[in-house]
């Protein structure tokens, strides 16, 4: 597939997704997202694929925000409309069977924290930024970043930032649980892919059941322990669970076809 934004890249089972926006800083625009989504959905079905980094072109930005330029006239209709397809981008990402991995270069501010935030882990470079500035354009976040904000670090550090729109650096991003590591910029995609690399090795079927069970805390009318038993029971039939129990008893590696 040919895409105009983005560059895709599939290695070792491992698919880079990389915005290329370098100029404008890697923002978001309305197709950088729907090619974000394609990109993601297309790798669902791509038996090749184990697992999914996002990442910016260069090294000064991951994504720094979505681009005013292109909705600074838009109508409430339209607004409206925007936030609301940003927000099924993200939840794509957020309910990929396959682990994403985001792996932040730099400023991460706006959309782009608010993408990073929809990705399974987070990784930064000790140069990574992050912050949500929208209530200095007059608006709130429109791709989920009042609620995944709060979900990862907390409301009280949530509303701190949301409201006084303070960048913090990768150090304070790790204290807060917003990342869970910081390397050198030089490391950062190869350390990104080393994590991703041993969680490919587990089972598929259980990695996508675990997603699933997570995301599910968070949904409405859904009940997350039910929702685990329920998964927990339907794994035993899939034949990951009898290579990984067999490989178990019989002391070897466990090779998962991820059904």
């Amino acid at each position: 597939m040919t895409y105009q934004t983005i560059k895709t890249e599939i290695s070792e089972q491992i698919l880079t997704i990389t915005l290329q926006r370098e100029d404008k800083l890697n923002a978001l625009n309305i197709l950088l997202l729907q090619e974000i989504k394609q990109a993601i959905e297309e790798a669902q079905q791509n038996l090749a694929v184990r697992g999914i980094i996002l990442t910016g072109s260069g090294t000064k930005a991951f994504a720094a925000g979505a681009d005013i330029a292109e909705f600074a006239n838009f109508s409430t209709a339209e607004a409206t409309k925007m936030s609301r397809d940003g927000h099924e981008v993200l939840f794509t990402i957020e309910k990929s069977k396959k682990p994403v991995i985001a792996a932040v270069n730099g400023f991460a501010l706006g959309g782009g924290c608010e993408l990073a935030l929809s990705c399974h882990i987070r990784i930064a470079s000790e140069n990574a930024k992050f912050g949500q500035p929208e209530v200095n354009l007059g608006v709130p976040p429109g791709y989920g970043g009042t609620q995944r904000l709060a979900q990862i670090i907390g409301k009280g550090r949530a509303l701190d930032m949301l409201l006084s729109t303070d960048v913090i650096d990768a150090k304070t991003a790790l204290s807060f649980g917003l990342v869970s590591e910081v390397v050198p910029i030089e490391e950062l995609i190869a350390t990104t892919r080393k994590k991703l690399g041993k969680i490919i090795q587990k089972s598929p079927n259980a990695i996508a059941r675990v997603i699933d069970c997570v995301n599910a805390c968070y949904q409405d009318g859904e009940n997350g322990f039910e929702k685990e038993i329920r998964e927990f029971g339907l794994a035993f039939s899939s034949e990951d669970f009898k290579e990984g129990t067999s490989a178990f008893l019989e002391k070897r590696k466990a090779e998962f076809s991820g059904n």
